[in-house]
């Protein structure tokens, strides 16, 4: 996907959390993240696009704060949904502004600072779009195919071979996930070591210790926690992805 798709999706989808946020006590809890409640998962969705529109805004070194120290001071309950509405605006303005050739931190790689922030960003707000229409009530909107193979590619190439990754297989294994809806896959290596992904050609989806095949906007509610796999087909051994679920939890930065 190029940046200025990345951009209006987050834009799209920080609307569609707003909309959800507005039909939610701030007491409620968010059946995703069982220790959040909705206030918690406002709070954390805007501080975040905060802390990301400093970087987008030229910050080039990392800044060793927490969320609380980024924001100052948390809105009250009433004003929630207009600060999540007003953080996501700025941080789509920033975006939007902000040159090919931009300059600052960044955490993963990516073809440029720019094209990593317009495209974690988005997913980051579309996931937790998921825990606020959760939360409210609502069915999650289904993200196309597209995109929801771009965010299983974040996931699957950037976040989990990650040294910090828990994801480990002693024996080695290997599991496969390809979308039926969209010409995407991948197969991740698993070992004590840690875990390699590459591309999925057809010999390593049959041969593989587990195969996981559905719809793109399906694989990427399961395999970001935030739905079962009832919708998915699984060949092979379950526990390959038993423990994924179990064990992949992804962090903000």
């Amino acid at each position: 996907m190029e940046i200025a798709a990345h951009i209006r999706a987050l834009r799209d989808e920080g609307e569609r959390m707003v909309a959800a946020v507005a039909r939610v006590d701030p007491d409620d809890a968010v059946p995703t993240c069982p220790e959040w409640t909705a206030r918690d998962l406002v709070r954390h969705t805007g501080g975040v696009h905060r802390w990301a529109t400093g970087y987008v805004e030229g910050r080039t070194e990392q800044v060793d704060a927490g969320l609380d120290e980024v924001v100052g001071t948390w809105p009250a309950d009433a004003e929630l949904a207009g600060w999540l509405a007003q953080g996501c605006a700025d941080l789509v303005g920033a975006l939007v502004a902000a040159p090919d050739d931009l300059q600052c931190w960044t955490f993963l790689p990516a073809p440029s600072p720019r094209a990593m922030w317009a495209r974690r960003q988005a997913h980051e707000t579309a996931i937790h779009r998921i825990d606020a229409q959760l939360t409210a009530g609502i069915a999650p909107s289904q993200s196309t195919p597209a995109f929801a193979a771009d965010g299983i590619d974040e996931l699957l190439t950037l976040f989990v071979p990650r040294r910090s990754t828990k994801l480990r297989a002693d024996p080695p294994t290997t599991l496969a996930v390809r979308c039926t809806d969209i010409d995407a896959s991948w197969l991740l290596r698993l070992t004590a070591q840690g875990v390699a992904t590459t591309p999925a050609s057809g010999d390593d989806q049959t041969r593989a210790g587990c195969t996981v095949t559905g719809k793109a906007g399906d694989l990427y509610l399961a395999l970001w926690n935030r739905a079962g796999a009832d919708d998915l087909a699984v060949a092979g051994d379950r526990a390959a992805l038993g423990q994924f679920s179990d064990v992949v939890r992804i962090r903000w930065s």
